[in-house]
């Protein structure tokens, strides 16, 4: 497995997993039904609301990749084996993988990371050392794929709790067309740096929907 092949993978709609943290295989993936989130679909419910106010989080992007990866690859059960790890470090390197990270105390408190290729963003991974982390960095996330102009946020498999906050499941056909589709268009990701506090993002989110 190479940069650029994994890359051809992103294009051709699958994605590589290992089986565990200790297997040094890797295989493709190409599920029959897909979870992605709409962009601007993301739903902000009360409590979150509440966090947001509170500016008990802040929010930077692409300023520790390799913290976000690692956190996202410290669990019990991981499929971010040894060979995963450092293709997503060249991916980053080259410019075309990314992270928003939430930190709280002055410490990562939680974290996203995915690939952006054309109007894709594939996201890969996530993970939250604090209560409500993760779901703002995903906000984030999505906030910027929407102000950046993507058209489709790939999340690969839907759970329960991405469910809660916006994401659905399509066929493998219809997400292969919106691939087709997204790959045409050519994104930016944006720049690098501290993004807008919490309560500003949550103002003008609010304003606009």
């Amino acid at each position: 497995m190479t940069p650029t092949l994994l890359l051809q993978g992103y294009r051709s709609g699958v994605f590589p997993m290992s089986e565990s943290r200790d297997d040094p295989g890797v295989f493709w993936v190409d599920p029959r039904h897909r979870g992605i989130f709409p962009i601007g679909g993301f739903h902000i419910s009360r409590s979150l609301a509440k966090v947001l106010k509170r500016n008990q989080f802040t929010a930077t992007a692409n300023q520790a990749f390799a913290a976000v990866l690692e956190g996202c690859a410290n669990r019990e059960e991981t499929w971010i084996n040894d060979a995963i790890y450092s293709l997503y470090i060249q991916l980053h390197n080259m410019g075309v993988a990314h992270s928003i990270e939430v930190w709280q105390d002055g410490k990562l408190a939680g974290g996203v990371y995915g690939v952006a290729l054309g109007s894709v963003f594939f996201g890969e991974s996530m993970f939250s050392a604090r209560t409500d982390a993760s779901k703002v960095a995903l906000l984030y996330t999505l906030d910027r794929l929407e102000t950046q102009g993507f058209t489709l946020f790939d999340t690969q498999f839907i759970t329960e709790h991405l469910a809660t906050l916006g994401a659905i499941e399509v066929s493998r056909e219809e997400y292969h067309q919106k691939l087709e589709y997204a790959l045409t268009l050519n994104c930016d990701f944006g720049p690098p740096g501290p993004l807008e506090p919490s309560d500003h993002l949550l103002q003008r989110r609010t304003q606009t929907s």
